[in-house]
């Protein structure tokens, strides 16, 4: 077992928990290269490349076969970094784009048939707070034709404020990092409670991931997170690794978080649910 989490100076290991065959990393980022896809004049932060090659390799090490490339705000709407990515590996990767108002019909068609399936809206404060609700509103008429889901990504104090938004949405919702909870306050703060409750909507999903994010190393206090919202909605359940971390201090070892997925998800069939047959589903990847 692992004293702590590996450095990038650190050779990388592989997790010693075995990954299904056909898992999908449902949260990971393409960074670059910014001589190719450059970063947004107006970004909140700039990253280090993180190309697709950086990714694949990633998933090779871990196990992974799938992935669900999810647009960045460093990138702002030009989606053209994931749209390569998906190209590349197009029966594997899928992508959730950051979309405005100048994408009309025929744009998000393009989306659609570079294997987009989902746009995203960031909520959280550090990262600009909410978005123009217009915009937002306008943009949700326009996927649902598309069969997409919407995906958010809120601050834990904003889930009770913004839950009757959410379930007013008429398409599918997905929320990240389980909520930003604060781990602290325990599973019956009224965020986590209020957020168990969107799990149970059939049309919430929720991600079981940014344990890195919620928690400190080895992640213990994400555990039990984690298993509730299995336990409220074991068939709309995803979990990714959030490579390559954006703005987190703390160096990550992506085997460490694949491990945890077995303190999450300690049976082999909850573990084919969540990997395997949930991101299928929602993200339209053959079975």
């Amino acid at each position: 077992m692992s004293t702590g989490p590996s450095t990038a100076a650190s050779s990388k290991r592989r997790p010693t928990l075995l990954l299904p065959a056909g898992s999908c990393d449902a949260h990971c980022h393409i960074f670059g290269p910014a001589t190719v896809f450059p970063y947004a004049d107006n970004r909140s932060y700039t990253p280090a490349d993180a190309p697709k090659e950086a990714l694949a390799a990633l998933h090779q090490r871990l196990g992974v076969d799938r992935a669900v490339i999810v647009q960045a705000s460093c990138h702002g709407t030009d989606n053209r970094a994931m749209l390569d990515a998906i190209a590349w590996r197009p029966d594997a990767y899928r992508g959730v784009a950051i979309v405005d108002d100048s994408f009309d019909e025929k744009a998000l068609q393009q989306l659609h048939d570079g294997g987009v399936r989902g746009v995203r809206f960031n909520f959280v404060r550090h990262l600009g707070g909410a978005p123009d609700m217009a915009v937002f509103e306008g943009v949700i008429a326009r996927i649902k034709a598309l069969g997409w889901h919407v995906v958010l990504h809120l601050d834990a104090a904003d889930i009770e404020p913004l839950s009757g938004m959410i379930r007013a949405l008429p398409v599918p919702f997905v929320i990240d990092h389980m909520g930003r909870v604060d781990t602290s306050l325990g599973t019956d703060q009224p965020a986590f409670r209020a957020l168990l409750a969107m799990a149970e909507r059939d049309n919430c999903w929720v991600k079981v991931c940014g344990s890195e994010r919620i928690s400190r190393y080895p992640f213990d206090a994400a555990v039990p997170f984690a298993r509730a919202l299995l336990e409220a909605s074991p068939d709309r359940t995803l979990w990714g690794t959030d490579f390559p971390h954006p703005n987190l201090k703390e160096p990550v070892d992506e085997a460490d978080l694949v491990d945890l997925v077995q303190r999450f998800a300690p049976a082999e069939e909850e573990r084919q649910r969540l990997l395997v047959d949930n991101p299928a589903r929602l993200y339209e990847f053959a079975t």
